[in-house]
């Protein structure tokens, strides 16, 4: 099965709700997938190693936007043009996730595809990269369905989609049981007593993490929005790079932002599994405050020596945040402070 795997990484947003600090981190306006926020790689270079040993890395597919070249081009060097779906503008998931599938369906037939946003963060990865695994097998035993990961929420978060599970479906062993269920709703950014509600009830967070074949995600986008694979038929027919790279500048330009979640998975939860994932530390890094929650959560376990373990975060924090603050001093003109940040 490991070779029908493909991997779509969608690496077109904007990032404007976390412009200030990646401009305070990487000096210029690069979105955040760009942007080196924990050290080392970027956001889009750590999605690609966490996913690779799940998926072979001739078989991931990369979605950008055209403004965005000068920050993709170095690092998807390696990668085969074939492999990047130039958008000419972002207008949302439900265009990236259109293009993406006919791109893959015209090149592979049915292959089982794994759609993965660029800005998330794990403190497990290796219990992702289980997770992920075992959705692939969930997704092989159950063709019909997409299978999301969802993971185990922490806390009452306003901000997160939530999935209310079903009735158990299937259970995928592999090193260790993986409990999967039919889904019965979802919960767009709940008020703070719904999520307390939904939290108490053990529903999960919505990764945004989808598996299923691709004929699969195909027939949810028209069973919902048959327009806008219409749309997209003339550019999925183009003969030539040229030729795709025209037609899809033409149709951006009237095409609306669409909202997947919103769109299409919302509204047919019938056609929908949820795999439970465990342990693996998920978090969305759309926000300051969910950067600050990804530090949380990989901030050293242990204390650091004559510290009580609270004040050994604190300290740890505190240094993250001087770093922050000299490269802030170091832009020029920079109006973003690092303590407001942290």
């Amino acid at each position: 099965m490991e070779s029908r795997r493909w991997g779509v990484i969608l690496a077109g947003g904007d990032g404007t709700r976390l412009k200030a600090l990646s401009r305070l981190i990487s000096g210029d306006n690069r979105p955040k997938q760009f942007c080196a926020l924990f050290g080392g790689g970027s956001l889009l270079a750590r999605t690609r190693g966490r996913i690779a040993p799940t998926i072979s890395p001739d078989r991931m597919l990369f979605v950008v936007v055209r403004d965005h070249e000068r920050f993709y081009l170095p690092e998807l060097a390696d990668v085969d043009e074939s492999r990047i779906v130039v958008q000419p503008a972002n207008r949302g998931t439900t265009a990236a996730i259109a293009y993406s599938l006919l791109r893959l369906i015209r090149r592979e037939g049915d292959p089982i595809v794994a759609f993965f946003p660029a800005d998330h963060h794990y403190a497990d990865e290796t219990q992702f990269a289980r997770a992920v695994n075992a959705a692939f097998e969930a997704a092989d035993r159950h063709p019909d369905l997409l299978v999301l990961l969802g993971a185990r929420a922490e806390n009452a978060e306003v901000e997160y989609g939530w999935i209310e599970p079903g009735r158990r479906l299937d259970v995928v062993r592999t090193t260790e049981k993986w409990p999967i269920f039919r889904v019965n709703r979802f919960w767009e950014k709940p008020t703070a007593p719904v999520a307390q509600t939904l939290l108490g009830q053990g529903c999960l967070w919505n990764t945004f993490v989808i598996v299923g074949r691709a004929l699969t995600f195909l027939d949810a986008v028209q069973a919902r929005n048959p327009e806008i694979l219409t749309a997209f038929q003339p550019v999925a027919n183009a003969r030539m790079k040229k030729e795709e790279a025209e037609r899809a500048a033409e149709l951006y330009e009237t095409l609306p932002s669409g909202d997947f979640s919103r769109e299409v998975l919302t509204e047919c939860p019938q056609k929908l599994a949820v795999l439970r994932m465990d342990h693996a530390g998920w978090g969305d890094l759309g926000t300051p405050e969910g950067v600050f929650a990804a530090i949380q959560r990989t901030a050293p376990a242990g204390p650091s020596p004559g510290l009580a373990p609270e004040d050994a975060f604190t300290s740890w924090l505190a240094s993250y945040c001087q770093r922050l603050e000299k490269v802030c001093h170091q832009s020029a003109g920079n109006e973003v402070r690092a303590d407001r940040v942290c």
